[in-house]
């Protein structure tokens, strides 16, 4: 396969002011190589579309067919790149179970930059294996999703037989090849009696680490009872530090970010608010939505989505893929939706 080089292209004629707007706030690019994964956590939305657990519950409920393959993903990514989004993010599902993973990080190369970062959201399973190919392409950071800190709990939240240590030799291959390796928690109640423990091995092992409040979604109404206030972890924070700080500017919920013997550990609390756009001001869902407008998510069938509560709102980029420019064609596009989505005009 051939994959498209789309750095030398010139700017279309285009208004990105939005775009450019979201970019400098810190906006990120989601891409979802598709919804395959190799357990099944009862709170995953798969970035908007069905996920995993509901499809092995109900085989129904179907995620979207795929349509993009790896020189499409390349075409997208790169032309949103040249047009000022610089945080590309790699998720699913499990990214590293999608064929299409190798193809499209290694064609993350000819985008490098020093603004430009990649990072890779993983359970950390296929870490390991992947480790020989992926320590070659352009990734900046490996974030790893560590709910649990057990076999009993990585059972209980992941729908898994894998022992957790599986989870943790992943972490630590990728520690041996990256400069940067970072962690996230959900915070919920099969976890909260592993929460320190987290913590203390995260501290450790000198990680950085995010703790993040359930957000709300359709896919996972059944557990929202399972939910845990961050209340408790900042109250533990504040006695083993008196660096603490708060984020509110960007895109994006609110964080608490406490510095304990400089690593940072943030927690993403939802009563420090989240950014707003215009197309948040009459909408229905706005009383559920603790994050706002901080993303654009990709997703295999190829659709951008602003809001992860509104599929309503998802742009259909597959007919733009096959014109003469599609690069040109793409961006016009996209910059149309952002700022008719952050004017409230969509």
């Amino acid at each position: 396969m051939t994959l498209l080089t789309l750095s030398s292209r010139p700017t279309p004629p285009v208004s990105l002011t939005a775009l450019r707007n979201f970019a400098a706030l810190r906006g990120q690019l989601r891409v979802s190589l598709g919804p395959e994964c190799n357990i099944a956590c009862w709170f995953c939305h798969n970035e908007g579309d069905v996920p995993p657990g509901t499809t092995r519950e109900d085989r129904t409920q179907q995620p979207r067919r795929r349509v993009l393959c790896a020189e499409h993903y390349v075409t997208i990514i790169g032309t949103l790149i040249d047009q000022g989004l610089t945080r590309v993010y790699f998720t699913g599902g499990e990214t590293l179970a999608s064929k299409l993973a190798k193809p499209v990080l290694e064609g993350m190369r000819q985008f490098a930059a020093p603004d430009v970062s990649f990072s890779l959201i993983t359970n950390g399973i296929l870490l390991a294996r992947s480790m020989p190919w992926l320590r070659d392409t352009a990734l900046d950071k490996i974030k790893v999703s560590l709910h649990y800190f057990s076999d009993q709990s990585f059972r209980g939240i992941a729908k898994t037989r894998l022992p957790v240590s599986t989870v943790l030799g992943g972490i630590d291959a990728a520690r041996e090849a990256f400069g940067r390796v970072e962690l996230n928690t959900l915070l919920q109640k099969q976890n909260e009696h592993e929460v320190h423990a987290i913590l203390q091995y995260a501290l450790e092992r000198r990680l950085p680490i995010q703790f993040i409040e359930l957000v709300d979604t359709d896919f996972n109404a059944s557990g929202q009872s399972a939910a845990v206030p961050a209340d408790g972890l900042v109250a533990h924070l504040r006695t083993l530090t008196r660096e603490e700080r708060v984020e509110i500017a960007g895109v994006g919920q609110g964080r608490r970010v406490f510095t304990i013997d400089g690593l940072e550990v943030e927690v993403i609390h939802r009563e420090l608010g989240r950014h707003h756009v215009g197309q948040c001001g009459s909408c229905p869902l706005r009383p559920q939505c603790v994050e706002g407008f901080w993303a654009l998510r990709l997703d295999h069938a190829g659709g951008l989505q602003p809001c992860l509560l509104r599929d309503d709102l998802r742009l259909d980029l597959t007919e733009l893929l096959a014109t003469a420019d599609a690069p040109a064609a793409i961006a016009t596009a996209v910059a149309g939706h952002v700022a008719s989505f952050t004017e409230g005009t969509l």
